[in-house]
């Protein structure tokens, strides 16, 4: 087996556990793309074992932590059923038979890092597990993968990949659009979840991530419970999961703007199928106007005609990859939560978010403390929302905790 030396005082991070290791740490070894290696520290020690990746920043990749046999096709396949395993607690639904007449839940079953599995995400839409590889370990080991999680998750229908993330360039690996079949059936067009109250349809192929955004299943039942009464804006709305929330929490009227023509007719139908899901979803009469426009644009339109709303939902793309990214991120969300702030009624809400990785909480709440600032108007805390709980953060690496979420009450 290969072995890769690491300079003095380098190990460091290791012995936390963190499992990125970088080209600049590394004083000696090379291994092809995808190898397993063993990671010792200047004077020797076994820190663990980990997987190499020739063309990255992050040279390596860590899969175990000290001393113990070399990860094989067995401690794969364990640690993928573990992690299924584990989403008994976080995602119970997954593990039993839906209402009748109801469709499966979804839920987020590999979060990469944070379980043991660097760059594997397996998201499972109603028994249709949809992965991404976006690391040389996760590439290389994807038939071991694939293959534990068709054992492992139930009623697995079937389990694909998408390698369409431009992150998998770093890594040496092609780029390619549709999805690779690698166990079961192919999935259909669009599939139907279930979520509290909602109903959504999912197009894995062409949606963003794996096809809806898990992560944040807390923050549209947060929304949804405040929203009674308010006229909701939904910003950035995708395939309206905030808005349909609002809507079924007894919002007076919504209106969902994106830029996506697609995105805005999944909307749509998802807000039909959620009012025929139940005489409670149905009750929720309120008006739904969806607007194709870019959001910076409609915001500063709604501000020259003098608009204002009850509540407002910033549920932006990422607006930085990198930290040299930030200045430039910072601008783009000071200025739209800024024009929020000033379109927002007395005691109005703000449910504003960011997904950027490069930025941490405390910058994202210096960003809408300085567009308070500017907009000559209080606002207190009253809530903040992260990842679902089947996205879990390892303690040993924040890099995994992107998700920021602050709901604002206007004063």
């Amino acid at each position: 087996m290969t072995e890769i030396t690491l300079r003095s005082g380098r190990e460091k991070s290791v012995l936390r556990r963190h499992p990125w290791i970088f080209s600049g740490a590394v004083a000696s070894g090379i291994a092809g793309l995808g190898e397993i290696v063993r990671v010792r520290s200047a004077k020797g020690e076994t820190l663990g074992y980990g997987c190499f990746s020739p063309d990255s920043q992050i040279r390596v990749r860590m899969i175990s932590f000290g001393e113990g046999p070399a990860p094989d096709e067995k401690f794969i396949s364990n640690r993928v059923r573990e992690s299924v395993e584990r989403r008994r607690l976080t995602a119970p639904w997954m593990f039993s038979e839906p209402e009748a007449g109801c469709p499966q839940g979804a839920a987020r079953l590999v979060n990469a890092e944070a379980d043991g599995l660097p760059g594997v995400v397996a998201d499972c839409y109603a028994g249709w597990v949809v992965c991404q590889f976006t690391s040389t370990f996760a590439e290389s080991w994807k038939s071991v993968i694939a293959e534990a999680l068709a054992g492992s998750v139930p009623n697995c229908k079937g389990v694909s990949a998408r390698s369409d993330v431009e992150v998998r360039r770093k890594e040496g690996l092609s780029v390619s659009d549709g999805l690779e079949i690698l166990s079961g059936s192919e999935p259909p067009e669009v599939i139907e979840i279930a979520e509290g109250p909602a109903r959504f349809l999912v197009d894995v192929r062409k949606g963003h991530k794996t096809g809806f955004y898990l992560d944040q299943r807390d923050a549209r039942a947060a929304v949804g419970a405040l929203a009674k009464g308010r006229e909701v804006l939904n910003c950035f709305c995708y395939t309206g999961g905030f808005g349909i929330y609002a809507a079924v929490g007894g919002a007076s009227k919504v209106t969902q703007v994106d830029v996506s023509s697609d995105a805005l007719a999944l909307a749509a139908r998802n807000l039909e199928r959620t009012r025929g899901a139940s005489a409670a979803a149905a009750s929720a009469a309120c008006e739904v106007e969806q607007v194709e426009a870019d959001v910076f644009k409609y915001l500063r339109e709604c501000r020259d005609r003098g608009r204002k709303f009850g509540m407002i939902v910033l549920d932006p793309p990422k607006f930085a990859e990198t930290k040299s990214q930030l200045d430039k991120a910072a601008r783009g969300y000071k200025d739209i939560n800024l024009l929020a702030m000033k379109l927002l009624d007395k005691d109005g809400i703000l449910a504003t978010f960011s997904c950027s990785g490069a930025m941490d909480a405390e910058f994202f709440d210096t960003i809408l403390a300085e567009a308070a600032q500017d907009a000559r108007r209080g606002f207190q805390v009253v809530g903040r929302t992260g990842h679902a709980a089947d996205h879990p953060v390892s303690l040993a690496f924040p890099e995994g905790r992107y998700l920021k979420g602050v709901i604002l009450r206007a004063i």
